[in-house]
């Protein structure tokens, strides 16, 4: 999942192990846009290259007993874009390209007797707009090619016995992965991926 840095409000008390009360507000009304241009060539160890861009996003760890209000709004005049052109050529080891675009995404984790989360999230960008144009020739292992667009993704695990979830997903963008792709003289395993996604959501509890 998307990671980046994000301002969170935290607020812990001593009474029976702590408790974490976390308020995270993010609005963005820009443009976000990434662009990586890429020519490697005689790389004896694994090429690894991302173009990643991203609305809103934010990840929260705790160990206490935990309450989490989290609301994240990208507006209409948005455009949130990850390009990549790679020419990898004669690679010793493994090739990992990656262009990834997501409007808003968030990560929960705690390991408290209680967990108490609502989630919002609100996606009104043109286009989260992942494009991978990739040229990968005589590479020694494996080429993984991925291309991802997400409008909202939201995941949650823990292990409280108790535990309440609530999830609001709201999306209005258009998603689009695509991944133009030429590859010749591989010695290992070649995956392929586009993924365009309007709202994801996993919620482990064990």
């Amino acid at each position: 999942m998307l990671t980046l840095p994000s301002l969170v409000c935290a607020q812990q008390s001593n009474n029976g192990g702590g408790v974490s009360n976390v308020l995270n507000g993010q609005i963005n009304l820009q443009s976000d846009v990434a662009k990586l241009n890429i020519d490697s060539t005689n790389v004896a160890g694994n090429v690894v290259d991302s173009a990643v861009a991203g609305g809103n996003s934010v990840q929260i760890f705790t160990m206490n007993n935990t309450n989490v209000l989290n609301n994240q709004y990208v507006g209409s005049s948005a455009d949130i874009v990850a390009i990549q052109n790679a020419n990898v050529t004669n690679t010793g080891g493994t090739v990992t390209l990656e262009s990834q675009a997501i409007c808003n995404g968030a990560d929960i984790s705690t390991d408290p007797n209680y967990t108490n989360v609502v989630n919002n999230q609100d996606c009104n960008a043109t286009d989260p707009y992942a494009e991978l144009n990739a040229k990968v020739t005589n590479t020694n292992n494996d080429v993984s090619l991925a291309s991802t667009a997400v409008g909202n993704t939201f995941s949650e695990d823990t292990n409280a016995p108790n535990s309440n979830i609530t999830n609001h997903q709201t999306n209005n963008s258009t998603e689009e992965a695509v991944v133009n792709a030429t590859v010749l003289n591989v010695n290992g395993n070649l995956a392929a991926t586009a993924s365009a996604i309007g709202n994801n959501a996993q919620i482990i509890h064990y």
